[in-house]
């Protein structure tokens, strides 16, 4: 419908439009927004490097994805290339493909990874965690969730064995952390947003604003998303995400404002973190991450642009938010998926990223 002005017109006018949803939202729901002026920033790497690398194609199985251990072998790659990374595990459903596996995915084996990732850790140790795969939404049951749903990952039996749920994912990482530890974690999947569960989501453009209101922030964004596909041609896309952003509108403007801040306010208490846990996810909560190809390869889309954004600035201090950032535009006009970030703690993020 445009070409190359059109596209960065429309980039903007969503920003714009963005912006004015988030103001109008919070006029009638008042959020705290915090700045620089009262985040905290994060501790210095001086320890040991732990990571572990998960990629789970579910081969055979009707829901098999094709990227997702080549994302484990490029991702591990390029950390172990620029890192010196103490400890790794690997885990995929393909050792052929991937001679360095340690033990396959399954529900089991992930959480013992998990647990294997966090013990032990002192203060200026460095975690990472990629994860490639499945992930869903099931419904929640004890309230804790704004958009009344648990994010999920799918382990390989995740048939027979189940997902693990959000709430388990920040217990068995997060919660036994101390203060001083960096966690980095990756996750290239579905529904991926808050599958960590953390109370601190950046903003559309990873500006240092942290917005406590993840409904408010969500309405707002998706609201600037249906103007971004409106203004490159794709209508329906447009009008289904303006119909559902008119209904959550509506009821954001219905909401008990009362109980909604303070069932905010214990969710944020209950998830803050004391170590430094950041976390990149492949889209928003209601959105899908790509399994795609490139350049004939195939591979998870926002592991592509992680590694891309990370190789093209190899000899520069690239920001957490300028990571970010640069990652989505890798995306932008490809996919529909939006990269985030979000954070344990209200960490400053406007310096060089390191694991």
């Amino acid at each position: 419908m445009f070409g190359k002005l059109g596209k960065q017109y429309a980039a903007q006018v969503a920003e714009k439009i963005e912006q004015l949803a988030l103001d109008k939202l919070n006029e009638r729901n008042p959020q705290p927004v915090h700045s620089e002026k009262t985040t905290e920033r994060l501790h210095k790497v001086s320890g040991r490097r732990k990571a572990v690398f998960i990629g789970i194609n579910y081969k055979g199985q009707k829901s098999e994805l094709k990227g997702c251990i080549n994302d484990v072998k490029k991702i591990k790659k390029f950390f172990q290339t620029h890192y010196e990374l103490n400890e790794i595990m690997v885990l995929t459903d393909d050792k052929t493909a991937e001679p360095e596996t340690d033990c396959a995915p399954t529900r089991a084996n992930l959480l013992k990874a998990f647990r294997w990732l966090v013990k032990g850790a002192k203060p200026g140790d460095s975690l990472l965690l990629h994860y490639s795969g499945h992930g869903g939404t099931v419904k929640n049951k004890d309230g804790t969730e704004a958009s009344g749903f648990d994010q999920t990952l799918l382990p390989l039996d995740y048939e027979t064995a189940g997902p693990i749920l959000d709430d388990d994912v920040h217990d068995v990482l997060c919660k036994s952390l101390r203060k001083g530890v960096r966690l980095t974690a990756i996750f290239d999947c579905c529904h991926s947003e808050t599958i960590m569960d953390l109370p601190y989501v950046y903003n559309v453009n990873g500006k240092l604003e942290i917005i406590e209101n993840d409904k408010n922030k969500s309405v707002a964004t998706l609201v600037a998303a249906g103007t971004q596909f409106l203004l490159d041609g794709n209508r329906r896309v447009a009008g289904d995400i303006f119909l559902k952003e008119f209904k959550n509108l509506v009821t954001c403007g219905t909401t008990d404002a009362g109980a909604e801040s303070a069932r905010r306010k214990k969710n944020i208490e209950a998830n803050e973190t004391s170590a430094d846990v950041i976390m990149f996810s492949g889209c928003k909560d209601d959105q899908t991450s790509a399994d795609t190809r490139v350049q004939g390869e195939a591979i998870g889309a926002m592991s592509y642009a992680l590694v891309q954004t990370l190789k093209k600035n190899n000899n520069k201090r690239l920001t957490y938010t300028a990571l970010l950032q640069q990652m989505r535009h890798v995306l932008e006009g490809k996919y529909t998926q939006v990269p985030q970030m979000s954070a344990g703690r209200k960490l400053i993020l406007n310096h060089p990223f390191q694991i």
